[in-house]
Order: C-alpha cells, then sequence, then structure tokens
C-alpha cells in the first residue's frame, strides 16, 4: 500500500469514529435536556455499548500499521501540513487508547449518567452523602485509567493531557504560584476601596422568557448562527458539538439573579462561536477539530468577560436590556448596571465569580483533584476540604454541599483534568484579545454600535480556522506575537478595576 492510500484510509476511519461520537454526543445533549428521569439506565447502556464500538474502530491495529505507513513518507515531511497534523493527532489518539482497556472504557461510559442524574439530585438536596458512592467509583476508574496510560511524575498528568496536550501538573502549579499573590493583593486592594456597587440591581425578577429572547439576540448580534446551533436548558450550562453544524447549548435560568443566566449563555456562545469558525473542509478529522480544551475555554472567556462585561458592550445593549426588563432596569443608569456586572468580592459559586476571584476558585477545585487522583485526599473527606479551602483562599464557607463541593457537574462526568483548562483559557483569552485591539483599531466603538463581526473575523483567522494545526502554546505565540504568559492577564485586571474601584 502506497503512504498516499493509507492516509486516506486513516481519513476515511477517522470521519467514520466521528460519527460515532456524535451519535453519542446526541444521547449525552438529551440526557441532560429532555430525557425522562426513569430512561438514565437504558441512556447509560446505549452510551457503554457505543463507547465500546468507538474504542474497538479507535484501537484497530489496522491503524497502527496505517500510521506506520505514513510516517517517514513524504506525505508528513512537513510537520504544519494537513497530512502531518492528521498523522500526528490520529497516532497521538490511537497510542493513548489502545492503552485503555475496552471494559474501563465501556465501565466509565455506563457510570456517567447515572453519577450525573445522582448528582443532579443531591446538589437540588444539598447532601454530599447520597453522591460520595457515584464519586468513589468515579475516581477509582480514572485512576485506573492514569495508571493505564502511564505518567511520569504523576497520575494527575496523564489525565490533564486529555484536555490539554503537553501540559504537565508542575505547569499548573507554576501558573497558580504566579498568579495567586498578585490576584491575592488585588482583591485585597478592591476591598479597601471606597466604592459601594448596587448590585441589587441584578437580583430582581427577571422573567425567564425574556432572558431567553434577550439572550439569543445577544448570541445573534456576536455572530452565533442559530441555523447551526440552539440553546436549551439544563441544570448546568454546557455547550457540545454534535457534528459540524450542529451546535448545542444549554443554560439554567434564575429569575432573582440575571448575570447568572445571561454570562453563562455568553459563555457557552464564545465556545459555539469556535466550534462554528472551524474549516468545514475538516470535518471527520483532527484539522477539524479545536487543539485544546485550554484553548476553547479562552474563547468562552473571552466573550463573556473580556466582550460581554465591557462598557461599550453594554452602551448598545443596555437600551436593548431596559426594554426586555423595564421593571427591572427602567431607571438603572448604565454606569451602575456597569459596576453591578463587575462587582468584585469573594463569592462560593464559580460560575457567578467575577473575573478577579475566578481563578482563585479554580485553583481550590485544581489542588483538590489532584489530591483525590493521589490518594492524599479521601472522597468522604472532599466537603471539609473544600469548606476549608475556601475559608483559607476566599475567606468564605459555604452553608451546605449545594454551594460547596456539588455546585459543578465536571467530576459526576468524570472530567477530572479539566479545571485548569479555564485558567489557562483567561490567559490565552487576554493576550488573544489585546493583540486584535492593537491591529484592529478601535474596538470600543465597534462595540458600541453594535459590531462585533470584526472580532469575530480576526479570531476566525486567528484561531478557529487552524484546528488542531498547531498546539495550544504554538497557536497563541502566532496569533498574539508572544509564548502565553500571566501578565496580560494580571495587567488587563488591573487596568479594569483600577478604575472601576478608583484604586
Amino acid at each position: 500500500m502506497t503512504p498516499q492510500a493509507a492516509y486516506d484510509e486513516l481519513l476515511r476511519r477517522s470521519r467514520e469514529e466521528v460519527l460515532l461520537r456524535s451519535c453519542a454526543a446526541v444521547l449525552e445533549w438529551d440526557e441532560l435536556t429532555y430525557m425522562p428521569p426513569g430512561g438514565v439506565t437504558g441512556r447509560a447502556n446505549q452510551l457503554a455499548y457505543l463507547a465500546g464500538l468507538e474504542h474497538d474502530r479507535a484501537t484497530d491495529p489496522r491503524l497502527g500499521e496505517l500510521l506506520a505507513t505514513v510516517e517517514g513518507s513524504k506525505l508528513v515531511a512537513d510537520a504544519d501540513d494537513l497530512p502531518a497534523v492528521n498523522v500526528r493527532e490520529i497516532r497521538r489518539s490511537y497510542d493513548r487508547l489502545t492503552r485503555l482497556p475496552r471494559k474501563l472504557v465501556e465501565e466509565l461510559a455506563r457510570l456517567v449518567p447515572l453519577a450525573q442524574q445522582q448528582w443532579s439530585t443531591s446538589r437540588q438536596e444539598a447532601d454530599f452523602a447520597s453522591f460520595r458512592p457515584w464519586l468513589e467509583k468515579i475516581v477509582a476508574l480514572k485512576r485506573q485509567e492514569a495508571d493505564c496510560i502511564g505518567f511520569a511524575a504523576e497520575p494527575y498528568d496523564a489525565l490533564l493531557e486529555d484536555y490539554e496536550p503537553g501540559t504537565r501538573t508542575q505547569d499548573i502549579v507554576g501558573l497558580f504560584g504566579s498568579l495567586r499573590d498578585e490576584l491575592a493583593g488585588l482583591v485585597r486592594a478592591i476591598g479597601q476601596s471606597r466604592k459601594r456597587i448596587k448590585s441589587a440591581i441584578l437580583r430582581r425578577t427577571y422573567a425567564a422568557d425574556s432572558q431567553q429572547s434577550f439572550g439569543r439576540e445577544v448570541a445573534s448580534a456576536l455572530g452565533f448562527d442559530f441555523e447551526r446551533g440552539r440553546v436549551d436548558q439544563a441544570v448546568h450550562p454546557f455547550c457540545t458539538q454534535i457534528g459540524m453544524s450542529d451546535c448545542r447549548i444549554a443554560i439554567r435560568y434564575s429569575t432573582n439573579n440575571f448575570s447568572d443566566a445571561f454570562f453563562s449563555l455568553l459563555h457557552e456562545v464564545g465556545h459555539g462561536l469556535y466550534d462554528q469558525g472551524l474549516d468545514p473542509a475538516h470535518d471527520g478529522t483532527p484539522m477539524g477539530t479545536v487543539t485544546s480544551v485550554g484553548l476553547s475555554e479562552s474563547q468562552a472567556r473571552l466573550w463573556e468577560n473580556l466582550v460581554g462585561r465591557s462598557l461599550p458592550f453594554w452602551k448598545y445593549f443596555f437600551p436593548r436590556a431596559r426594554q426586555a426588563f423595564p421593571e427591572a432596569l427602567g431607571k438603572v443608569s448604565l454606569g451602575d448596571f456597569h459596576a453591578a456586572i463587575n462587582q468584585v468580592g469573594p463569592s462560593l459559586n464559580r460560575v457567578q465569580a467575577d473575573e478577579v476571584t475566578y481563578n482563585l476558585h479554580i485553583l481550590i477545585r485544581f489542588e483538590l483533584e489532584r489530591d483525590l487522583v493521589k490518594g492524599d485526599l479521601s472522597v468522604a473527606d472532599l466537603p471539609a476540604a473544600w469548606n476549608d479551602a475556601y475559608k483559607r483562599t476566599l475567606g468564605i464557607v459555604p452553608a451546605n454541599d449545594a454551594e460547596g463541593c456539588l455546585q459543578d457537574g465536571h467530576w459526576s462526568e468524570g472530567l477530572i483534568g479539566y479545571f485548569p483548562t479555564y485558567t489557562l483559557g483567561n490567559l490565552f483569552a487576554a493576550q488573544l484579545f489585546a493583540k486584535a485591539r492593537a491591529e484592529l483599531g478601535n474596538l470600543d466603538q465597534a462595540f458600541a454600535h453594535g459590531q462585533f463581526a470584526g472580532l469575530l473575523d480576526w479570531l476566525r483567522d486567528q484561531v478557529y480556522r487552524h484546528g488542531s494545526r498547531y498546539p495550544a502554546p504554538r497557536l497563541i505565540e502566532r496569533a498574539s506575537g508572544a509564548k502565553p504568559d500571566h501578565r496580560p492577564l494580571i495587567q488587563g485586571l488591573r487596568e479594569k478595576y483600577g478604575e472601576l474601584y478608583g484604586i
């Protein structure tokens, strides 16, 4: 077989695997949105069956033969060329998955829907004890997964690799070490400010249907294509790509908290804009996928915070928000509203956290899940460890488990290793946005006139269309002109909140 024929067969197999994953994605989306509770056992079996089929195809020895035929040929001579990128990523996936037994893959896939349903119930009842056995099973299986894959330093490395290829635990430890003191200092300075913000305006009555229609208007204005996407409701916000032209977002609405749903929507729309900006010519291949979760999170955080919490953004949208919520916002000034959505202070909820303290929430989760995987923390001791970490880091303690260790659905989904990507996303977002500002001119004026296409087009050209061509650090360096660095994030926070709080 020629290298070209082998490469063609690799792509055909890749597209078939992506189709299988898309079938599972539809089932997972339905499970979290419309599936009746009684369907969970059947759904778990369906997902386990599909996971087994996908694993069989992804670990077929034939793939190893095809890769060996192509690797070393002229087809992959240029590491940045399309064939080389696809072969590199297929090889990475093949080597990882062949270390995982089919039984383990199926067991995790079957467990997750059941654990998610119990998490949802336990969260509503603020009862960690009822969720504990499920989390113990998940942690045990993730430890097995790490052991099967292998790691140089610690098992968390193997799980982190699934979301942020090439990043190691010590990289994250160093990052948080750089951020912790600077963020804590900024939080202290803001806390000493005499400025008082009228945050109660965000906790007035905001009808859910009005939130939905206003959110749809904003999402459309930013560039989200509702012909290729939709927004529904779920217990925990999420965005999933069913296929290249099928992006699903789900949001939870609170009638007495404007920020909860609105900024969650902007976050998920950011993911969706990235997914919808991938090159359709590469559908079903690694070049048609995002290069890392951290880079995807950078787009969620960029559109949520750097665009959605900016004053120019609200110069355009605040009059429309007043029309949508006349009783809540009719007599509120733009300045008071903008200050309210950017209020900084210790809080218990990650999703609702401000930009300054957000990464401290991530730090807590990273340290806890790292200890769970290492075995330094038992699942039984998680609630107390969570509460201690919040008291130590933010000076507050949850009143119950729903406010504490049950607030996120990630662990019930088996997504251990995911949380650090949020902070990486904040770093990447700050660098990309600063570069876009420098190249595009007056973005503030564009936003104030409801013009977001310039920024979206720049991101499509610099980030989205490249798919997995470049690892995330290299893509950031190419797009921004500098290697990933926490300093632009800190500088941006100091400038914005220094002005808002007069510090």
